[in-house]
């Protein structure tokens, strides 16, 4: 009798958690599907009125408003997910989705250096933790499904599923890892691809036609490539942070800081052209089939650190591709290697760096470029992480 109500107890444990799952699949994935129509309209209405360039501070101060008055449970964006993860206290509210959203869209509609895998990840931590607390979750239940909801998220908007998946495990931890939890990350990564794929979305593709023969010299080049990789995110990591502790200290005001810092953000992009601002994909796209400006990959990282730095949404991942990815191209005549090659190694290499997810950028290079790419995937991501630093662009726990 015992057992028989123990095993009817399980199954429908198990029944609750795979609808869950379900659940997070389809909010995450829709709402990545959504935010990426979104973020094309916005692009494309930003390049049609350049002017909108001028309206930065604007969005800075607005979004900085909103967050002052109706978001400062919600502010700390990623980390906040991060906060709950370690060490749970409330249900994350709901309106850091549709805030994330938006912060984000203003931000490229005027021009911003930022990313969009932070609103993916919020937008797909919120729904999901919404959707945990609807079912009575909590304890490794609520993880579960929070992780899942960043797995989701990650995935659904690169389209790398199983990178999406490891991702989410990295996230959380530096230490160890919560390997139990690898299958629903999995689960809700695939369903949530699935599910944004079928709103219409594409996502950009990206190819490595040529792979050299991997010989001892190769190896050394891959390895010098990551060491530039890594000392570019830890660039990056440390400009960006000092940004941040900088205007936190001379600006008290929190809606100031991005109304002021638009304005820089939008004198340097005027300077420097309207190359280097939003996501910044064509140039991307460009490093993989010819060369690019040599000083790319350092403007880039400037202005995302400090559009980032003062406070705007968006995150940070695309435009730390744009940093690996116009960098490898930069090394490719010095290293003797293809430029689509080094390109795709500095796309994932950098990014893992800064944000310590080496793995999942292993991960994401093979399902991005093929899995002949990941001898030098691996060799890149790995050297890039050891020489970045203990800090990352989330607030982990640093590393041993």
């Amino acid at each position: 009798m015992i057992s028989r109500i123990f095993t009817q107890r399980a199954g429908t444990l198990g029944l609750r958690l795979a609808l869950v799952l379900a659940l997070v699949a389809v909010a995450a994935g829709s709402a990545s599907a959504l935010f990426l129509v979104s973020l094309e309209w916005v692009t494309h209405l930003r390049l049609a009125h350049p002017w909108l360039l001028l309206g930065l501070p604007l969005a800075g101060l607005l979004s900085g408003l909103a967050y002052h008055h109706y978001g400062s449970e919600v502010e700390a964006g990623n980390n906040r997910i991060l906060q709950e993860l370690h060490d749970p206290k409330s249900y994350i509210p709901l309106r850091m989705a549709p805030m994330v959203l938006l912060g984000t869209l203003t931000t490229h509609l005027c021009g911003g250096s930022a990313g969009r895998e932070g609103t993916a990840v919020q937008m797909g931590g919120a729904l999901s933790d919404q959707i945990a607390k609807r079912f009575g979750l909590g304890g490794d239940g609520r993880k579960m499904a929070l992780m899942a909801g960043v797995a989701a998220g990650f995935a659904s908007l690169f389209g790398t599923p199983l990178a999406g998946a490891v991702f989410a495990l990295e996230f959380v931890v530096a230490g160890h890892r919560r390997l139990r939890f690898l299958v629903p990350c999995v689960v809700a990564a695939l369903a949530a691809d699935k599910i944004c794929l079928a709103w219409g979305i594409h996502h950009t593709p990206y190819a490595i036609s040529f792979f050299p023969p991997f010989t001892a010299l190769a190896f050394g080049k891959a390895i010098v490539a990551g060491v530039a990789f890594g000392l570019a995110a830890r660039l990056f990591v440390k400009i960006s942070h000092s940004v941040s502790a900088f205007t936190k200290s001379r600006i008290s005001w929190a809606p100031a800081r991005p109304a002021l810092g638009g304005i820089a953000v939008a004198i340097c992009i005027a300077w420097a052209g309207s190359r280097y601002a939003g996501l910044g994909i064509p140039v991307i796209s460009e490093s993989f089939v010819q060369s690019v400006p040599p000083w790319d990959f350092l403007l880039k990282l400037l202005l995302t650190a400090l559009t980032v730095g003062v406070g705007f949404k968006g995150g940070e991942v695309t435009p730390l591709f744009f940093v690996g990815a116009t960098l490898g191209n930069a090394l490719a005549p010095t290293l003797g290697l293809p430029f689509p090659l080094l390109a795709g190694m500095g796309l994932v290499a950098v990014f893992g760096a800064a944000a310590n997810t080496p793995l999942a950028c292993i991960v994401m290079a093979m399902e991005l470029f093929g899995s002949a790419v990941g001898p030098w995937a691996v060799l890149a991501c790995a050297a890039a992480f050891w020489v970045s630093g203990k800090k990352g662009i989330y607030a982990t726990p640093p590393r041993p």
